[in-house]
């Protein structure tokens, strides 16, 4: 078959042009993750199961899923499979795009048209702070325990634009409290809130429900950095109420490294610019000057994704709503309860993260006076072989626990021997 140029731009764009060349991976798609049956009575062959698909280092507990979350072996056969069967056509395998854009909107509670994929958390950001129209002087509200990858977006506009950076401490106490925060920064030039769904280094989960309904009320753009909160415990984005919303596949819902999404809320997509645009950014065929853009968020990608990547990322997703996505929250929920009861047992611990359970899910930081944090996380690897995360932001000085499908009670037990035995010798 032969096609002009116009004709071969606008199938590309569609992504139809190798559809029939990938067909053959869709079986492919979904990890073969074998589950014996739960039991209430007795769930730990269950979890035992699932941890038994990571190919994490026996003896190893690995705690810093809140970093970098390993994929369990099912997800990476799917990303070695996919990334096989296109390199046999040497296909883009874009077509494939589209039933994985459904599987995490429907994981998100978007709709497709809303989802775009990114590499992640840290793009979606950046996409959101140099797409919206911001001038010098007006005003964006974060919190302080804001990671990089959601502050450094907005700096660099603040140098750039001269946009005004104001700041509010997340509180421990309750949710009142922090929405009072930022009610109490918001000024007439405010344009943007952004919130961390869950703080990287403190594991405090912000109300974003009422955030939302607050900003929605004084006409402010709200966007959320939900790196730490998709695939840690469910909720629907079109039911919370922001207009954006990004996360990384690589840490709680367990896709591949470089995976991310991008949720920018229907009624709102005209609002953000995309900054980087190319093939799939726009159906036109020509390269005339008017530049219109495809109808959903899909407009800020462009060019040449990791296909694979991307398959494998929705295979993760499916993966945790078999496994039942309010169980895992509640597996998390648990192991955390487990370790505070544990760590708060012990003399001169400091435990940064509220113990409430609207304020906490699965991350809990903790500090000692005796020993100093970095030193705390050398010894905790070291002599223990327990992988946390050192917490330096904002002078903190802790080490955080993440607790998800690949950690099991034993290892929540093996960290309060271990910090029990450290402070025993400082």
């Amino acid at each position: 078959m032969n096609l002009d140029r116009k004709t071969f731009l606008r199938r590309l764009s569609a992504g139809v042009v190798g559809l029939a060349a990938v067909g053959s991976v869709r079986g492919e798609q979904r990890a073969t993750l074998v589950l014996p049956g739960y039991s209430e009575r007795d769930p730990e062959p269950f979890w035992a199961a699932i941890r038994a698909q990571y190919l994490l280092t026996p003896g190893f507990a690995y705690l810093n899923t809140g970093g970098l979350g390993p994929a369990a072996g099912p997800v990476l056969d799917v990303f070695e499979k996919t990334s096989r069967r296109l390199q046999e056509k040497s296909e883009t395998g874009h077509a494939l795009f589209a039933e994985a854009r459904k599987v995490l909107a429907r994981f998100l509670g978007a709709e497709p048209m809303e989802i775009s994929f990114v590499r992640n958390a840290t793009e979606g950001n950046g996409i959101i702070a140099a797409g919206l129209a911001l001038k010098a002087g007006d005003e964006v509200i974060f919190d302080e325990h804001a990671h990089p990858g959601g502050a450094f977006p907005w700096i660099n506009q603040a140098k750039q634009r001269g946009v005004v950076v104001r700041m509010f401490e997340p509180s421990v106490a309750d949710a009142a409290q922090n929405l009072a925060r930022i009610a109490a920064l918001i000024t007439p030039r405010t344009r943007v809130v952004q919130v961390s769904h869950v703080t990287a280094p403190t594991g405090i989960v912000l109300p974003v429900v009422a955030i939302a309904k607050l900003c929605r009320e004084r006409g402010i753009w709200f966007h959320i950095d939900g790196a730490q909160s998709a695939g840690m415990f469910p909720f629907e984005l079109r039911a919370i109420g922001c207009d954006s919303f990004a996360t990384s596949g690589h840490k709680w819902i367990g896709g591949p490294h470089e995976t991310g999404v991008l949720f920018i809320r229907r009624e709102k997509l005209d609002e953000v610019a995309p900054t980087i645009v190319g093939a799939y950014s726009s159906d036109q065929a020509d390269l005339s000057m008017a530049m219109v853009f495809v109808a959903g968020t899909q407009r800020h990608e462009y060019g040449t994704r990791n296909a694979a990547a991307v398959v494998a990322l929705a295979a993760a997703a499916e993966t945790q709503e078999r496994i039942g996505r309010e169980r895992i929250a509640a597996r998390g929920r648990a192991m955390v309860a487990r370790v505070r009861a544990g760590i708060g047992a012990l003399p001169d611990v400091d435990i940064l993260t509220p113990a409430n359970p609207e304020l906490s899910a699965s991350m809990i930081s903790f500090r000692t006076p005796r020993i100093a944090y970095d030193k705390l996380f050398g010894r905790l690897l070291g002599e223990h072989r327990l992988r946390c995360r050192p917490v330096s932001e904002q002078k903190l000085d802790a080490v955080r626990v993440s607790t998800h499908l690949c950690n099991g009670l034993d290892e929540c037990d093996r960290l309060v021997a271990a910090m029990t035995a450290i402070l025993k010798t400082t």
